[in-house]
């Protein structure tokens, strides 16, 4: 069993912060001696799909009826997985946006290293797309897509 303070250091979590998620029901069997609260491991497998969750975009009433599903039983099995094919989804999108966002910060390192090589930033401008390094253009094209 572990205290709400080596959760929260474990966790890197505000104490506040776990006592919102009690308060909120997000442990429902969490177990308190003498009024204090006694993280077991099933609480701290909860905080780790809880931050999951959260990562993933879902705010806290949704990560609420998540947990209210899991009460449920084997009833809500689907709905549960819904849950996390959906927040997948939405993860994956946001991937890729950042892939496009990393490619334009590799393709702009180059850009500038160029420049700075050369001293002339004239030098890179006046590169056609054909003359840049094949993964160079990857990167150009990539970022470029769908704008």
């Amino acid at each position: 069993m572990y205290s709400i303070g080596e959760i929260s250091k474990m966790f890197d979590l505000p104490i506040s912060t776990l006592r919102y998620y009690d308060k909120e029901g997000l442990f429902p069997h969490l177990k308190r001696v003498n009024g204090v609260r006694k993280f077991s491991e099933n609480e701290i497998e909860t905080l780790r799909v809880i931050d999951c969750l959260k990562r993933s975009g879902l705010e806290i009433k949704d990560i609420k009826e998540y947990m209210n599903l899991c009460s449920l039983g084997n009833s809500t099995l689907k709905q549960r997985k819904e849950i996390f094919v959906k927040q997948k989804e939405e993860v994956l999108q946001e991937m890729e946006k950042l892939q496009k966002v990393l490619s334009m910060l590799n393709y702009k390192c180059w850009y500038y290293d160029q420049a700075i090589e050369k001293e002339d930033e004239g030098y890179v401008q006046a590169l056609s797309f054909e003359q840049l390094p094949p993964q160079i253009q990857q990167y150009y094209q990539h970022s470029h897509e769908d704008c």
